[in-house]
């Protein structure tokens, strides 16, 4: 099977931040499981590089604009060696592929006349960068940036003819209960488009904000930063020329999925959805939404400066430490409340403690009583609640399988005292510690998506029949 993975674009106004380390994380989880059984996998992430807030950014600290994004960019772009990622294509919206890609996405929608243009007046949200009514509201603020008083913009703009696709999202959003993960996500999205749907502005005037790409046919305006970045999604394939047949192959005979967070609804959902009708696209087979990250009971966001920096993270515990603390102890669609308190707690109790101890004990006893391992453990099949788990979108819960491995190992090894038998009944003893060198190599290959040096270091010092060097050291 072909499969299409992509992460939402972060915006780049600020560092990367934990919320997004956790996205691309469960994504690359995902590309590197399905990889694993045999699927040919096509995954790709990015930068988002154009609106009012990058522009904006780049005035305040009297800097060229492409320059400010340039620097961000590469920001997002060293996490693929910081979280050990393996996505095949970095999109930047302000390349020029893409632009082209976003245009024609344009003209496409216009010849099914869904584009129009109009004078319109209304409450704007510089941090959503979209148009709001008043029942988005709440306390008269947007309720993801509360620190921001919205705007009350006039403008003449083109608008999207979103209330004409209301039946054909209905439909999308009923078929087979699949199209949105969680179901509590796919309820709001249902809920949304059933209320009634409004057309939604895709431009700006250029004389108010320039940093975009123009719109086809009218100097005057750029597109809104929403449709120009929803595209990314196929012009990262090739879309619309696909000189090398990626989008032929993943999006339209492939299954796409797209990560992103739960306040991504409407965008990747709703708005994405109808462009892709109005064009004559194939819909998104799937949208994944996680939850939030908070601390101390407070959303962690850029707007709010208490952000942790994945960078923070891999620097105190390694990368795949925090791959791991990512994955298991963050919920895979609920909020989850972390602190530095607690990561310190999971990574001593499950790794030095769990992981670690277990790697050092099984090949302390193999390394001193078995000559060699003179094959390599038979690869079993991928256990069956595992596979379900991965499917489900389900982290934690394939994790939590792994965990119980771990523990029964260990427990099985302090009960049968394979170290003591291989004194008495050296043959007993080297066979019971075969065993649980197999299973250690069944654990490793478990844990490749998760942790994949961790994996390849196990898998090597099963082969040299060494114990290696500490995994996790404590922390100091």
């Amino acid at each position: 099977m072909r499969r299409y993975i992509t992460t939402t674009l972060p915006y780049v106004n600020a560092d990367p931040h934990i919320g997004f380390a956790v996205e691309i994380v469960q994504a690359d989880m995902l590309a590197r499981h399905y990889r694993s059984v045999g699927d040919e996998v096509f995954f790709s992430t990015g930068t988002d590089e154009h609106g009012q807030k990058i522009y904006d950014k780049a005035r305040e600290q009297h800097e060229d604009v492409q320059s400010y994004v340039d620097r961000y960019a590469a920001s997002f772009e060293r996490l693929k060696s910081v979280l050990g990622l393996s996505y095949d294509a970095f999109i930047r919206t302000t390349n020029k592929a893409h632009m082209e890609a976003a245009q024609e996405l344009w003209r496409r929608c216009a010849a099914q006349g869904d584009i129009y243009k109009k004078k319109y007046q209304g409450l704007y949200c510089v941090g959503c960068e979209k148009f709001m009514t008043e029942k988005d509201l709440v306390n008269d603020r947007c309720p993801l940036h509360p620190d921001r008083i919205p705007e009350i913009v006039e403008e003449e703009n083109y608008f999207f003819s979103l209330s004409k696709y209301q039946r054909g999202l209905l439909d999308y959003l009923s078929r087979d209960g699949v199209a949105v993960v969680p179901g509590s996500r796919r309820e709001e999205a249902r809920r949304f488009v059933a209320e009634g749907l409004e057309d939604f502005s895709i431009s700006r005037e250029k004389g108010r904000m320039p940093w975009g790409i123009p719109v086809p046919g009218d100097d005057a305006q750029v597109m809104y930063v929403w449709f120009d970045a929803l595209t990314n999604y196929i012009s990262t394939l090739g879309w619309p020329h696909d000189p090398e047949g990626k989008f032929g192959q993943f999006w339209n005979s492939g299954e796409t999925l797209q990560c992103a967070g739960k306040d991504q609804v409407r965008f990747q959902s709703i708005m994405w959805q109808a462009m892709l009708m109005s064009a004559g696209i194939k819909p998104t087979d799937r949208v994944f939404y996680h939850g939030f990250i908070t601390s101390e009971g407070q959303k962690m966001s850029k707007s709010l400066g208490n952000v942790i920096s994945p960078f923070d993270l891999v620097d105190k515990y390694g990368t795949d430490a925090t791959r791991y603390l990512l994955l298991r102890h963050v919920h895979p669609t609920e909020d989850t409340d972390v602190t530095w308190g607690r990561l310190d707690e999971w990574y001593e109790a499950n790794l030095v403690n769990g992981l670690g101890n277990l790697v050092a004990r099984v090949m302390k006893l193999a390394e001193s009583n078995l000559e060699s391992i003179r094959e390599q453990p038979p690869r079993g099949t991928i256990p069956e609640s595992y596979q379900i788990a991965v499917g489900n979108y389900d982290f934690l819960g394939a994790a939590n399988y792994i965990w119980e491995r771990i523990g029964l190992l260990d427990a099985k090894i302090t009960t049968e005292e394979p170290f003591k038998v291989v004194k008495t009944d050296l043959e007993r003893g080297r066979e019971m510690i075969r065993h649980a060198v197999n299973e250690l190599d069944t654990i490793a290959r478990l844990l490749d998506p998760f942790m994949p040096y961790t994996s390849a270091v196990i898998i090597k010092a099963i082969r040299e029949n060494k114990k290696p060097e500490n995994l996790f050291p404590r922390l100091a």
